[in-house]
Parts: C-alpha cells; sequence; structure tokens
C-alpha cells in the first residue's frame, strides 16, 4: 500500500481594535493598517459594505468615509459607490443581497490582496464576511462592528454565513477577519432594544467562564439598562478578549462537538426562526440561557438561588426571560435534532455546572425541557 501522510497548520492572527470616531481625519489607526498590510508596496481596493439603518443613525457616515479614504489616498483606494444594503436577519434570508456583493466584487475587482470592509450589526457582517470568503477562496476582509452584540461577540469571531433552506447559517464558513475595529459612537445611536440584546451574550459568556464578571454584570446591571457609556465599554471588552482567548485556546474552526460559546443557542436559533425574527438575536439567546439554566437547575446542577440570580439579571437589564412560542413543543424538539446535525452528528450542549462553569451534556430530557418552559411561563406571568 502506498500512503502520503498529509499535515500541516496555518497561522491565523487579527487585532480587535478599540477607538472612538475610526473615521476621523486624525485618527491614524486605519491608516497605519493598511500601510502595515500594503506588503507589495502597491495601492490597494477597498470596497464597503454598509448596513443602511447605521447610515440612517450617522448621517454624515458615507461623507466621514469618503474624507478619510481621499485624504490618504496614497495608501488605498476607495471603491466608489459603497453598496448600503438592509441589516438584520434579513439580510442572511436574502440572497440577492449576498449577490450583490459578489456581483460588485467581479465588478469592481478586488482581489486576494484588496479589501472588503462591512460596517453594521452581526447579520450583515456574517453575510460580508461569506460573500468574502467564496470569492477568489478568500478575499481579505474587514468588520467595523456598530451593535452591542456584534462589538462584543460575533463581530471579533471567526464565523461567516448566510440562512439558506430556512436553517440558520446553513452556509457558511470559518474564515477569521484581517481586523475589526470597535468604535463607540456607533453604539450611540442605537434603539434601546439593540443595546439590551447585545447584553444577552455578556450574560452567557460570564456564566460559562467567569463568576467574577457575572458578578460585575449584577453589580452594574442597572448602569446598563440606562446605556452608562462607561459601563458599556468594559462589558464589550472584557466578552471581545473571552471570545478571542476562547478561539485561540481550543477549537477555533469547530471540527468538535463541544460548542461552549453556543450554550443558549440551540433553543435560540429555532425560537428567531419561528417568531419570524421578530425576536432578535440577543433577545432569543436571553430565552435560551434562561432555559438552559432551568435546565440546569432541574437536574441539579445549579441552586434555586443560583438560577434566580440569571434571570434577576435579564429582568433588570430589560430582557425577557420566556415566550409564547416555546410551548410548541414540537418545534423546539425539531431544534434540538437541527442543532444535532448542525454539530455533526453527536449532540453537544453546554449547561451550568456552576456559576462561571459550563459542561457538556450529550442528552437533553424532552420532560425536563417542557418543565423548565413551564418554570419560564409561570415566572415570567407571576414572578414566582
Amino acid at each position: 500500500m502506498d500512503l502520503i501522510k498529509q499535515s500541516f497548520s496555518v497561522n491565523f492572527s487579527y487585532n480587535v481594535y478599540f477607538s472612538e470616531d475610526i473615521f476621523h481625519k486624525n485618527n491614524l489607526i486605519l491608516k497605519n493598517f493598511f500601510e502595515e498590510y500594503n506588503s507589495r508596496g502597491t495601492k490597494q481596493k477597498i470596497l464597503f459594505v454598509i448596513d443602511d439603518g447605521v447610515v440612517n443613525g450617522h448621517p454624515q457616515l458615507i461623507e466621514k468615509i469618503n474624507s478619510y479614504f481621499s485624504t490618504y489616498s496614497e495608501t488605498i483606494e476607495l471603491v466608489d459607490p459603497i453598496i448600503l444594503l438592509p441589516g438584520g436577519e434579513e439580510v442572511k434570508n436574502r440572497s440577492n443581497a449576498l449577490d450583490e456583493v459578489l456581483d460588485a466584487i467581479n465588478t469592481y475587482g478586488i482581489d486576494r490582496h484588496s479589501y472588503v470592509a462591512g460596517v453594521g450589526g452581526g447579520a450583515l457582517l456574517d453575510m460580508v464576511g461569506y460573500a468574502s470568503a467564496i470569492s477568489h477562496r478568500g478575499i481579505r476582509h474587514l468588520r467595523f462592528p456598530t451593535t452591542v452584540l456584534s462589538q462584543n461577540d460575533s463581530g471579533v469571531g471567526v464565523k461567516n454565513g448566510i440562512n439558506y433552506f430556512n436553517k440558520k447559517n446553513f452556509l457558511g464558513t470559518f474564515a477569521p477577519p484581517i481586523g475589526v475595529f470597535n468604535d463607540p459612537v456607533f453604539l450611540r445611536s442605537l434603539e434601546e432594544r439593540d443595546w439590551r440584546s447585545g447584553i444577552a451574550e455578556a450574560v452567557k459568556v460570564a456564566l460559562i467562564k467567569d463568576l467574577a464578571f457575572f458578578e460585575w454584570l449584577e453589580n452594574n446591571a442597572d448602569r446598563l439598562r440606562q446605556q452608562d457609556e462607561e459601563a458599556m465599554k468594559y462589558l464589550i471588552f472584557r466578552c471581545a478578549q473571552m471570545h478571542c482567548d476562547h478561539i485561540a485556546g481550543g477549537d477555533p474552526f469547530e471540527t468538535g462537538s463541544a460548542r461552549p460559546l453556543d450554550f443558549g443557542h440551540w433553543a435560540a436559533h429555532k425560537l428567531e426562526h419561528i417568531t419570524h425574527y421578530e425576536v432578535r438575536h440577543g433577545e432569543a439567546v436571553a430565552i435560551g440561557i434562561a432555559l438552559d439554566s432551568t435546565y440546569s437547575h432541574y437536574t441539579g446542577m445549579i441552586s434555586r438561588d443560583d438560577l434566580q440570580r440569571i434571570i434577576s439579571v435579564f429582568n433588570r437589564v430589560g430582557l425577557n426571560v420566556f415566550h409564547e412560542k416555546l410551548e410548541e413543543g414540537r418545534t423546539l424538539q425539531r431544534g434540538l435534532d437541527e442543532f444535532r446535525e448542525h454539530l455533526g452528528g453527536q449532540l453537544t450542549i453546554t449547561l451550568l455546572e456552576h456559576l462561571g462553569k459550563g459542561m457538556e451534556v450529550h442528552e437533553m430530557d424532552y420532560d425536563r425541557i417542557e418543565k423548565s418552559i413551564q418554570f419560564l411561563k409561570r415566572y415570567s406571568t407571576q414572578k414566582v
């Protein structure tokens, strides 16, 4: 028998920058970034795709981007026009949004040494990253997250994708960005609902990894609800740091079935779908975390007091822990089956061993799930 064993590793690295007013011409972070990555010494191109809701909240954004790249045109060439697309989950559901980005990449000659930049929430960044990853087998992509959820979680990770066959992220890639730029200016135009929903991912990572951070969330829940910018800056930085540490220290491309950062997500993904995405991702994650935390309590892993602490944090920041669609038992069961398929056959769900530490299980009891749902229903109506 002839045999060749092939093995190699590829080093990925990227920075997550935190800076205010990133497109102000006196802010040199971007200029210096492009100079550092211009290894060929030739002028590179950059194509921008922006969530139109961000432009509505920041009417001077396009003018600022044009002015910035005009000032530093010797470093990089801005492709005109800038593409504006609707944000939210709909941009991942409609193939014409992906097609528009692919067409622009082709039309304007965006090659592997140029850039595609996404400015928006997590859904738009997912789609733009996917378009970049499948064009020319991978174009450098930059992320400018504009929501709490994308700045503290999805925008700093390595996943990209779109929804297909009515399944969340059915098509997707693991393709790290070449740089992430978190700018607090974008958060100032957020609706209160979007501000709150991003906090769910902070609760998630704190519960499975860092008790001290969870206690900080307890102590600062009221400040976060009141949109205290300094509190939110700390939350975002700490979450992004833990997210990056997790990617670097484990299984970044998820070749196994263990996905602790998906705590609460099996129910959340299905809840988003069955509500036609009227429930936003962070809101669904809060409900999914509450469900799996209650399930953890009923398995004897966390106490009733600990469960109450979790639910109290969600209540205080303004996030619900129950939705009537949870009672569609068969639908939720299909969500668990789809999550099993997404993981590659073996179901692996993260529950709570105790506050600050997650643990993996490979089966879920449907009667216990139903019991947990009914607890959350009673809680939401009676505060039991």
